[in-house]
């Protein structure tokens, strides 16, 4: 198994004609109180200047923290883009952030901490706003979310209440269990989850709003589910 950096939080970055948002999910996590993270964003063949801005931003921010660009020669979907960016992570956490939203600055150091002091849990995400452009915290606050002993009852009767962009949970899982698959096209969170659920680990939501969920026409869940989070 893959020796993994201790204290590392390998942010995973699945990405495809970004160019609105991304620079927005980049400041996000140069923002980020806890400082020890890598960056890997997964450039699924865009077809828009997403790299061309990624690059400028590289080049004008310098940022402190590692950024790694892997350009797909093809599209494979949210799935393979995700997976190929877990291969590539090296933290003893990875944390995903969907290209178009954006991280509060204490949402690492929150799920760090609540790992680190809660050892039984594998996973961990965190509640949010959804909004507009415009202000993110005038963003409605997420309410189909669950807590504790309630997440694996709504699993089991085959609905969803993780924030899928919000997620962080220990490296080892993924090497141990892999990464999304693509048998669902539009249910790759879901399916994800439940994994970690079948194999009786734990997971678990943080209340506190630590994520801001972009809402526009060409989102994933739009596409797939009508509008806003899938419940």
């Amino acid at each position: 198994m893959k020796k993994r950096e201790e204290g590392l939080v390998s942010f995973v970055i699945p990405c495809y004609n970004a160019s609105l948002y991304i620079e927005d999910c980049l400041n996000g996590l140069l923002s980020q109180t806890y400082k020890n993270i890598e960056v890997i964003l997964v450039n699924d063949a865009s077809t828009d200047n997403t790299m061309e801005l990624v690059e400028q931003w590289i080049e004008n921010t310098k940022p402190s923290f590692p950024t790694i660009i892997c350009n797909l020669p093809v599209n494979t979907g949210f799935a393979g883009a995700l997976t190929a960016g877990y291969f590539m992570s090296s933290g003893e956490f990875i944390a995903l952030n969907d290209a178009d939203d954006i991280s509060h600055p204490l949402r690492v150091e929150k799920q760090v901490e609540f790992l680190l002091k809660n050892p039984e849990y594998s996973l961990v995400g965190t509640n949010y706003r959804a909004f507009s452009d415009g202000n993110k915290e005038s963003g409605k606050v997420a309410d189909w979310l669950h807590y504790g002993d309630s997440i694996r009852k709504i699993y089991a009767l085959g609905k969803h209440c993780v924030c899928h962009g919000t997620i962080l949970f220990h490296g080892k899982y993924f090497d141990l269990l892999g990464g999304p698959t693509r048998r669902i096209t539009g249910a790759e969170d879901y399916e994800f989850i439940v994994k970690f659920l079948n194999a009786n680990l734990k997971i678990e939501n943080l209340k506190e709003v630590l994520y801001y969920y972009r809402l526009h026409e060409k989102q994933r869940s739009k596409l797939f589910y009508g509008s806003g989070k899938s419940e």
